[in-house]
């Protein structure tokens, strides 16, 4: 990729930053701290979608820097790749929340949030134009597959997203961290396989790829 190619991106990504900062198109606009719009390499083989921001990242104003954040480091390490080498964001760019009565709660963005949010998404996948998208948990997938995707029966499973891009889903992290004992093992299982797969993908498509030495036991390290 040029310089000056790199350069163009970088500057039409600050632009749609800039505008989704300025949005608010829904409520949660005026009750978020920070817009969450993404980071990442402008240039990225590899597109990172979630489904939203949650209390540490709408206080910084970046995506997956809590807890959630820190396992999806490790798992991108775990097939070669540094956080800066992809792009990560979600399908909606502020934090979803209800009010509790004592404060502030996340919750699953409303379908018209989605909607109001998708025409930043495809924006920044059409600057990006990445070679392949993961999608990390259901609500994400769901909004490039349709509501009937399952994410225990099609995770790992390649599909066509936009503009014709190869698109897989794995459980989010967030998931993933909830779990406990033999589950927690099996799903760890489930995800390496994903996350290999996302691998031999990306080093398939055009450009090629350095191949990663890897192995399983880098995956979830504390």
């Amino acid at each position: 990729m040029s310089v000056a190619e790199r350069a163009r991106r970088e500057q039409l990504l600050a632009n749609a930053a800039a505008t989704v900062d300025r949005c608010r198109r829904c409520e949660i606009g005026s009750t978020r701290r920070h817009s969450v719009y993404g980071e990442g390499d402008p240039c990225a083989g590899v597109m990172v979608i979630g489904e939203g921001p949650g209390e540490t990242e709408d206080e910084l104003g970046r995506p997956f820097v809590g807890r959630a954040g820190v396992l999806l480091d490790k798992m991108l390490l775990a097939i070669g790749l540094q956080r800066e080498d992809v792009f990560i964001c979600n399908t909606v760019k502020c934090r979803p929340t209800f009010d509790d009565g004592v404060r502030l709660r996340n919750r699953a963005p409303l379908p018209d949030e989605m909607e109001n949010c998708r025409p930043y998404l495809d924006e920044q996948i059409e600057i990006i134009r990445p070679r392949v998208i993961l999608c990390l948990g259901a609500p994400s997938a769901k909004s490039f597959l349709g509501p009937k995707f399952s994410i225990t029966r099609q995770r790992g499973q390649w599909f066509e997203g936009p503009s014709g891009i190869p698109l897989m889903a794995t459980f989010h992290p967030a998931y993933i961290l909830r779990m406990t004992g033999g589950e927690l093992n099996a799903t760890k299982r489930l995800v390496w396989a994903d996350l290999q797969a996302l691998r031999a993908k990306l080093d398939a498509a055009p450009p090629p790829a350095p191949p990663a030495d890897v192995v399983q036991p880098s995956l979830f390290e504390n």
